[in-house]
């Protein structure tokens, strides 16, 4: 696996799969990992601290549900407010016996024999259908995913890189019990989520040029992009080709004046991780952009959806309701300084930091270190694009 990533979240999953028996080394910029095939797992239980990633957790609990012992998958603060019963659900009706505390964290699983599943999801999550595949290699008979809305295919195409046979169609995706997957080289594109803060960053600061390079393209990612563009913005892919399964390229942008749009229910899925700082853009856009249905926001690493609410004290006219926002865009006129609380969220954090850059005075944020969950150097970089960042 080349350009391996440095965040927390990685961090969590190494130390998670370490813990059940795989052997993982760094070498020359590149992660190795020996992995234990259907002898994955722990016989006589153990503690994983998957820290800040639900990821981890959620995808965590599927791959140690078909194996043999106890596994108890805890966190931080943060991750133990995030739901829990949307993974353990589908993992019991396969037969696997897995406790919650009051549907969040600490969550129990005892491994053991699986059958396969055809599971209809109330959400789209990819964490969620994830968690389900990956048990369902070691299930008997089918297991089949079935999802209101499409969401991130990140471990379908890695799957297939790897060898499973899986068969995707509109909102659903299957696969049989029993296969054995072959060790295959991974080069990582950059995080499109990153990606998008800079993005933002380079549209909304008059003057701005930027290029990004090796981007993960993937489809059920770029769902901002779209909204960018249909918000008046200048984004360019350069060389579109595909590694490994994933679609990657070159971003290229240009400052532009934004104008308000309506975000609807079934973008969401493509956006999620994006929402954040599309509506730093919309703050800044001319008119009034409209997000609905959203609803996921609020059970994020925060309710980000409560911490958009600080826009308010830099000029920014919103509301927020049950599942989105409402905002009065201020036409390009800059934001007043302030100070905000991430409430320990990386794209809280990330977001307002952009917002800082068209700020009289700047943005203030309380703890900005939780920015390394996802992006080790955020505050870096914006100071390579020629930002004022300081600490204290």
């Amino acid at each position: 696996m080349r350009g391996v990533p440095g965040g927390a979240d990685v961090r969590a999953t190494r130390a998670a799969v370490e813990r059940l028996g795989a052997r993982v080394w760094e070498e020359e910029g590149s992660l190795h990992i020996e992995g234990r095939g259907a002898g994955l797992g722990v016989a006589d239980g153990v503690a994983i601290d998957c820290a800040n990633s639900g990821t981890t957790m959620r995808l965590g609990a599927g791959l140690v549900a078909g194996g043999p012992g106890t596994v108890v998958l805890d966190g931080d603060a943060s991750l133990r407010r995030r739901p829990m019963e949307r993974v353990a659900e589908p993992l019991r009706a396969m037969q696997a016996v897995v406790e919650t505390t009051a549907g969040r964290a600490p969550v129990t699983v005892r491994g053991g024999s699986l059958v396969g599943v055809d599971w209809r999801s109330p959400v789209a999550s990819a964490q969620v259908k994830s968690a389900i595949l990956l048990a369902g290699l070691r299930a008997r008979g089918t297991t089949t995913v079935r999802e209101p809305l499409p969401s991130r295919d990140h471990t379908e195409r890695l799957l297939a890189h790897l060898g499973a046979r899986i068969v995707c169609g509109p909102g659903t995706v299957a696969l049989a019990g029993g296969q054995h997957l072959r060790a295959a080289a991974v080069p990582l594109p950059g995080d499109v989520s990153s990606a998008a803060f800079l993005v933002v960053a380079g549209l909304l600061v008059p003057g701005s040029t930027l290029r990004l390079r090796d981007v993960g393209l993937n489809p059920t990612r770029t769902g901002f992009l779209t909204i960018l563009r249909r918000m008046g913005a200048s984004v360019e892919v350069i060389d579109p080709h595909e590694v490994a399964g994933e679609p990657r390229g070159e971003l290229c942008m240009r400052a532009a004046a934004l104008h308000g749009t309506t975000i609807g229910p079934e973008e969401v899925p493509a956006a999620i991780d994006e929402l954040p700082i599309l509506a730093v853009a919309a703050a800044l856009a001319e008119g009034e952009t409209v997000l609905r249905g959203a609803g996921e926001l609020r059970v994020k690493e925060s309710d980000r959806l409560a911490a958009l609410e600080q826009l308010r004290p830099l000029g920014v006219a919103m509301q927020t309701m049950p599942d989105g926002f409402v905002i009065q865009g201020t036409g390009g006129r800059r934001l007043r300084a302030g100070r905000i609380d991430a409430g320990g969220d990386h794209r809280v954090a990330m977001a307002f930091a952009v917002a800082g850059l068209v700020a009289d005075g700047g943005i203030e944020i309380r703890d900005p270190e939780c920015v390394d969950v996802s992006f080790p150097g955020f505050f870096t970089r914006l100071a390579d694009l020629g930002a004022e960042v300081t600490s204290r």
